[in-house]
């Protein structure tokens, strides 16, 4: 339970740790009371573990430590986690899930070499709670998730129609939007709609920055940055730019390059109720099948969402 209450605690804090992964920990004494709980404080600020610790003070002397991911062993705006929670006397801990940061690993071998029990887990849900920081950290690109919008017989126009899809379906992808770092669209698409993709109608914190990949010039008046290389080269310069969540909406062409250079991690399909009858294809064509299993399902009015994660780190 108090590994649940950890988790818990990271999905209120909806990225109260960004741009550094959001955690959350809780101290727990041998006869099951809760001592301090915590989670992770802005940039600059404290960890979650030492935010729990705080709160216990010394009577986290032998008590068991519940964090949602690895503590970690380095020194960047703050000392290690690592050293405070042997410092405060800390006998078990149980982590949901490892740190895959280069920098930052390894917490759990140091706590041990310390004489604390260390239980590492590998718990999908704390892993998705930071998934887009735990790819830029550890793959050293941003998390890219793919949006596609498409009838019952995947087609991604529909004659007649201005969206594929109808008004929850197009909110969610606001909410998207308002959720990532970019967005991003390929050339026919800018072409096509001069599309804003800006977040609207949805509460966002900050606006994403809104790409254009493929062979420029943009139109006329176009706000969008384009972006011109190879795809992988265009991912490094956007994470190391701080990028680590990209949208991708764009059409058929742009789509399916990401997915012929295996750099989409999630894939996002809205079905929409409608036979289109012909018009242009969800995807060109790829070198071999891509095995996707079981999806996740939503509703989203008359449409559904599904849902398939192709990597996770």
């Amino acid at each position: 339970m108090s590994l649940e209450r950890a988790l818990a605690l990271v999905d209120a804090a909806q990225g109260g740790g960004y741009p550094n992964p959001t955690v959350g920990a809780v101290v727990v004494a041998p006869g099951g009371q809760t001592l301090g709980e915590g989670v992770s404080e802005p940039a600059g600020g404290r960890h979650a573990e030492v935010v729990a610790l705080d709160t216990a003070g010394k009577a986290a002397r032998g008590a068991t430590l519940y964090v949602t991911m690895e503590p970690c062993a380095h020194h960047g705006r703050t000392p290690p986690c690592v050293d405070r929670v042997v410092e405060a006397g800390v006998a078990r801990v149980v982590a949901a899930c490892a740190d895959p940061s280069a920098e930052a690993r390894g917490g759990a071998e140091r706590l041990r070499a310390a004489g604390v029990e260390v239980e590492l887990l590998d718990l999908a849900e704390a892993r998705r709670q930071n998934e887009a920081w735990r790819t830029w950290a550890a793959l050293g690109r941003p998390h890219v998730t793919l949006k596609l919008a498409v009838s019952v017989d995947g087609r991604a126009v529909v004659p007649g129609r201005r969206w594929v899809t109808g008004p929850q379906a197009r909110r969610r992808v606001h909410e998207l939007r308002a959720s990532v770092d970019a967005v991003g669209v390929g050339m026919g698409t800018v072409r096509a709609d001069a599309p804003r993709l800006d977040a609207r109608e949805v509460p966002v914190a900050r606006q994403p920055r809104r790409l254009a990949f493929g062979r420029g010039p943009l139109p006329a008046g176009s706000e969008l940055e384009l972006h011109t290389g190879r795809l992988a080269d265009e991912l490094a310069v956007l994470a190391a730019e701080g990028v680590q969540s990209l949208l991708l909406e764009g059409g058929p062409t742009i789509a399916t390059s990401f997915l012929f250079d295996r750099l989409v991690d999630r894939l996002l399909v809205f079905v929409a109720p409608v036979i289109a009858g012909g018009g242009v294809a969800m995807l060109g064509e790829l070198p071999e099948p891509v095995d996707l299993g079981a999806p996740e399902v939503e509703r989203l009015g008359g449409d559904v969402l599904l849902e398939w994660r192709l990597r996770e780190v």
